[in-house]
């Protein structure tokens, strides 16, 4: 009999279309489909008596779409189905009567905000005070040591006794040029043993000194500076015995050499070794106050390829000496002088910002005439600029050029005399003829400074050594400027992971001369490391509950302490700059906490936010308690973050020992069989715990441990343990009351389980924990935190690569993970100590749900609708023409009437069915959520290929040699240099993928991936709709499930694919993060250091710059530069192969 075609694809002008019959396949004929094949999405909201009709067959020779109050009857079996099965098996009922039962053997302890976060915040002032003494001994002696210090022109390498930290390096490469150095009396040789603490090898005996690779260790200079920096070494040991707790005391010093005590061998990287101390954050910080700058290049006509790349670079590396409290911006001028980037203002020079600046600096082009008077005029403009945030303290201009005959003095005297607040700091970049007294003019005409930078070796201590001439102010306000300041958070170079250090201006307070002028150098930077976990450890860990925290940020609003700060990959070289805004979900209330703490203030503020799940699938709306104050001393603040049921906890009291070996007995593995497997959570128990990262050695450990020591012993914390204890023998009676007696396979369970506070985890029986997942400490469980924060149960479908295909489950079984938050209200006060739960089997259930969604009972049999009957559709008999899924609030499948979807299980919904998502997202079912991940791990980016090899060196192009005035430059010169240069840093412009393909350093780097997670929307209604595409419409109903996280879609399976939706994406991916040019725009609120020393009348500013340079012969310059052109190959490159890197 033939079946009538459904016409739902025609235009309708409403009421017209009253009925839906239901065809067995093919399309529907007479009906035209959209060219474009794009959906469009009608919905019906329309009462359900008007809904009726519309739904229903028309006549005795159709089958009809289910009608909604039969699909709200299912939808009531299902919900029915979940909350007598957690009522049998979760125990949720039986596990507060025990907790009743046992009420002698815990109290309950009241978390108070205010006090809590007062009492940590002084804790980590007398932290931080003390590494303040310690610094303030260090830099008083160093002051006092080089004032005592006898200069020696006369000294030799000979002469100095020192541990060179990189001696054993360079002992190791063969191609060094210091391989001899370990044979010389002035090299110590130090035995070191392993420290913990430094996670290094130590020797508390000696200090050690690096020196960076460009600086030649017998110069002059170097060693009358290891001379007198020798007396350091008894204050640092002095310091230690004062305080053992103290980790790097290190002396950065203006001529680049560090001093660090314990010494330690330095940690070499596999290509050169450019560490620089003058360019560290915490360096840069502590020698000079905040800046503005504005970066100025000359692109003129005269300036060659060589020497613009020799610009490029150097304007690169001087905005690697910039730090976040300091703002810049980057011009490029001929005749006009134009921004190169998109930023119009200062910026902030922050990590990102800069990057855009580096990458826009490289697509500068060479043309036109040099226009000093633009430059200027344009960077002075920048300065005057007071609608912007900015540093508001040391203002410079830095010019790059190759040299020009204008001084621009008229500029000079309309924006910056006769009170000179803004610096001007030259730079004549390659080697050329032209006359560099202007240039020299300039500086010092306007308390600046006057640099050469004839080739790439000179570019790095160029570019730094302005900061000697900032430093001035700093040296002649004495006392005044000697203020501690704490930096942003970093990684430390010797492996101690990431640090916070404290940092005080060491001055030089010698005289020339009786009656002479006091002197006004920078001496260096004294430093002292905090390592962060040390910090982290003054915070409470385990009575704030699972999604109560600590949280601390600095004048920035970048964070110090906070869970979610999990840098996957460091640079050493760059602050760790996770903003409070971009560690949490941001929003107004956010903003509001985060002004206040910036402020210095302290605060209470409850609201309601977003919160994204530990595994970063799931958004969840929750309400939170933010307790904020400041922590004195510092620039930083201090937050606690409490949910409400985590205003009071418990704490065991097993005073009873008969007792506690009672229960301890249910730890023991011989118990597991009949009372179920017990994890434990990982925790610092006792002092002497060998930490495991399985957790059946680690429990092995734990026991042996409890052999020897008792729960009250002084080396263990006892309130872990103690609860831990009492949490192991209340999960056991829950065993004995509730799960012993039941059999799971009646209800198609794998196993029933239940997590604590304490950190107990018990899985019954004890054969399920062989397929348990879930992590050990339930503070780091997504199933536990978000039962927490959502009443009712919480269903958590497998991830995806977890999952066997369909054919596999007959011998393995894939299991659905349902919870509940227990809750306990004890005198009034509500806590929730513990989650219980269910782990379905996903093949029994999901047979389970076609009958549960369809048109009989348990006993009947099943009846097919066909085309003469007279009944609905369901899930059961009707699978291959209608589809019936449950979606969890992320949006991913959890049960599907379709069999072969059981392998997309844990899938996103979009992955499974496009079409059905993207209906269920525009119907507002769910709700989308993007964020920026600033903390992911990638492969650099291949280097571009266009068929051939790079260049190794600049080639001169046709015009470059037909040039006169080019070949009488200093560019053969350079290039010598370069070339020299590039035997030995043969990276130095670019990365070498030779190296980067084995160093896993330079394998991956820190990049931003954006996040996209879905949750339920503002629909709570039961409702169909048209998912009208011609000739493929389809019609689906969607309905919440009362009490959990899911949502049941009944919808007709699709009838063609040429009207595919675009497919909603939840996947990570890589990202360039928002747009920079427009968050500058609106930049979020900070405040820079509370001091700022940029100006002293008793300055002397006659030291301002050094000569022009011997100009080489033509001759010369023609021999070497016919050398390079005629006899270096290029250099061949393999290619790497970029790839994200994603976290676990």
């Amino acid at each position: 009999m033939a079946v009538p075609a459904r016409t739902c694809g025609a235009s309708r002008p409403g009421p017209a279309r009253t009925a839906l019959p239901w065809p067995r396949r093919g399309p529907r004929p007479g009906v035209r489909s959209p060219a474009s094949g794009s959906p469009r999405l009608l919905l019906l909201f329309l009462p359900p008596l008007l809904l009726l009709p519309l739904l229903a067959a028309p006549g005795a020779s159709a089958y009809s779409f289910p009608q909604q109050h039969t699909m709200q009857h299912w939808a009531r079996r299902l919900e029915q189905e979940i909350d007598g099965v957690m009522r049998i098996f979760g125990g949720v009922q039986q596990l507060q009567e025990i907790y009743k039962d046992n009420r002698n053997l815990f109290e309950v302890q009241e978390n108070e905000p205010q006090k809590l976060v007062e009492k940590v915040a002084g804790d980590i002032e007398s932290l931080l005070d003390r590494k303040v003494q310690a610094l303030k001994r260090l830099a008083d002696a160093a002051e006092n040591f080089q004032k005592a210090h006898r200069w020696q022109d006369n000294i030799k390498e000979e002469d100095i006794v020192y541990y060179d930290a990189k001696a054993d390096a360079e002992l190791d490469d063969p191609e060094s040029e210091d391989v001899e150095r370990g044979s010389k009396a002035s090299t110590l040789r130090l035995d070191f043993i392993e420290d913990s603490n430094f996670k290094n090898k130590v020797n508390y005996s000696y200090t050690a000194v690096q020196i960076p690779t460009d600086i030649y260790k017998g110069s002059t200079i170097i060693l009358n500076e290891l001379n007198w920096t020798e007396a350091l070494e008894n204050v640092f040991t002095e310091n230690r015995r004062q305080d053992p707790t103290l980790l790097w005391q290190v002396f950065g010093s203006a001529t680049g050499v560090t001093r660090y005590y314990p010494a330690t061998p330095w940690r070499a990287p596999k290509k050169i070794d450019l560490y620089d101390v003058r360019r560290r954050p915490w360096y840069i910080q502590g020698a000079s106050s905040p800046k503005d700058m504005v970066i100025i290049v000359d692109v003129s006509g005269s300036v060659s390829g060589l020497t613009l790349k020799l610009m490029k670079t150097s304007v690169c590396e001087m905005l690697d000496t910039l730090s976040d409290d300091d703002y810049v911006n980057v011009a490029s001028f001929n005749e006009k002088a134009q921004p190169v980037s998109c930023f119009t203002h200062l910026v902030q020079a922050n990590v990102r910002n800069k990057k855009v600046f580096k990458e826009a600096v490289q697509g500068m082009v060479a043309k036109g005439t040099t226009g000093y008077k633009a430059g200027f005029e344009y960077a002075f403009d920048q300065l005057q600029n007071s609608n912007i945030t900015r540093a508001n303290c040391n203002k410079m201009i830095m010019m790059f050029t190759d040299g020009g005959e204008d001084r621009v003095q008229d500029v000079f005297e309309k924006y910056n005399w006769p009170n000179r607040t803004v610096r001007v700091f030259t730079f004549s970049v390659g080697q050329h003829n032209y006359d560099v007294t202007p240039l020299q003019w300039m500086a010092c005409a306007n308390k600046g400074y006057y640099f050469e930078i004839p080739s790439i070796g000179a570019i790095r201590i160029n570019t730094q050594e302005y900061l000697d001439v900032l430093g001035r102010p700093m040296v002649l306000a004495g006392k005044a400027a000697k203020q501690v300041q704490w930096t942003n958070v970093y990684e430390d170079a010797l492996g101690l992971g990431l640090v916070v250090t404290g940092t005080l201006p060491v001055f030089n307070l010698t005289q020339d001369g009786p009656g002479e002028k006091k002197n006004q150098l920078i001496l260096g930077v004294m430093g002292i490391d905090v390592a962060l976990n040390d910090i982290k450890r003054l915070t409470p860990n385990y009575t704030l509950g699972a999604n109560g925290y600590v949280f601390a940020i600095d004048l920035n609003g970048y964070v110090l302490l906070h869970p979610n700060l999990k840098p996957q990959t460091t640079n050493f070289r760059e602050p760790v700059t996770l903003d409070f805004l971009d560690a949490e979900l941001e929003d107004e209330n956010k903003e509001e906490i985060r002004r206040s703490m910036i402020d210095g203030n302290k605060g209470h503020k409850q609201i309601r936010t977003l919160l994204k799940s530990l595994d970063e699938r799931y958004i969840d709306e929750v309400m939170r308690n933010y307790t904020w104050v400041p922590i004195r001393s510092t620039n930083y603040s201090l937050g606690l973050v409490l949910p409400p049921y985590s205003t009071f906890y418990l704490q065991a009291n097993l005073s009873d020992q008969i007792l506690q070996v009672k229960y301890f007995e249910f730890l023991l593995p011989s118990s597991f069989e009949s009372e179920g497997h017990v994890f434990i959570a990982p925790r610092e128990y006792c002092k002497d715990l060998n930490a495991s990262d399985n957790n059946t050695e680690f429990l092995r450990n734990f026991i042996e441990l409890m052999e020897k020591v008792t729960p009250d012993s002084k080396q263990c914390n006892n309130f872990l343990l103690h609860n831990l204890i009492l949490d192991t023998g209340i999960t056991q009676q829950l065993v004995e009351r509730v799960w012993r007696d039941q059999d799971l396979n009646t209800y198609s369970l794998l196993a029933v389980f239940a997590a604590t506070d304490g950190g107990i985890t018990r899985v019954f029986p004890n054969k399920a924990a062989e397929d348990w997942t879930e992590n050990p400490e339930p503070f780091n469980a997504s199933f536990y935190r978000r039962s927490l924060d959502n009443r009712g149960y919480v269903f958590k479908p497998p991830p995806q690569d977890a999952l066997l295909r369909p054919l596999e489950l007959e011998n393995d079984t894939v299991g659905i993970l349902v919870s509940t938050a227990v809750e306990l209200n004890l005198g009034g006060r509500t806590l929730r100590p513990a989650v219980v739960g269910v782990k379905l089997d996903l093949e029994a259930w999901a047979e389970k749900f076609k009958v549960l969604a369809s048109n009989r009972t348990h006993q009947d049999q099943p009846q097919k609708c066909g085309p003469n009957s007279h009944c609905e559709m369901d899930c059961e008999v009707n699978n291959e023409d209608l589809l019936c899924v449950l979606i969890d609030d992320g949006g991913f499948l959890v049960l599907s009437n379709q069999n072969h979807q059981w392998d997309q299980v844990g899938r996103f919904f979009s992955e499974v069915d496009a079409n059905l998502m993207l209906a269920l997202y525009n119907n507002s079912f769910y709700t989308r959520k993007e964020s920026y991940d600033y903390q992911a791990a990638c492969a650099p980016q291949p280097p571009g290929n266009l068929g051939a090899a790079p260049r190794g060196i600049f080639v001169p192009t046709i015009a470059d040699f037909l040039n006169l005035a080019w070949w009488t430059s200093a560019a053969a010169w350079s290039l010598f240099q370069q070339l020299l240069y590039g035997l030995i840093y043969h990276s130095w412009f670019q990365a070498d993928p030779a190296e980067a393909e084995g160093n896993p350093e330079a394998r991956e780097s820190s990049c931003v991936m954006k996040q996209t997670q879905y949750y339920f929307g503002s629909v709570n209604a039961s409702y169909n709709a048209i998912i009208d595409c011609g000739n493929c419409s389809r019609l689906f109903h969607a309905q919440r499930l009362t009490n959990t996280n899911l949502l049941f879609v009944v919808a007709e399976k699709p009838l063609c694919s040429q009207c595919e939706a675009g497919r909603l994406l939840q996947k990570e991916t890589h990202s360039d993060g928002p747009e920079q040019c427009e968050l500058v725009q609106r930049p979020r609120y900070r405040r820079g250091p509370h001091i700022c020393f940029d100006y002293n009348a008793t300055e002397d500013t006659s030291d301002c710059g050094r000569g022009a340079s011997f100009p080489p012969s033509l001759g010369v310059l023609v021999s070497l530069q016919l050398l390079l052109l005629l006899g270096l190959p290029p250099r061949p490159q393999p290619q790497v192969h970029a790839h994200a890197s994603h976290r676990p």
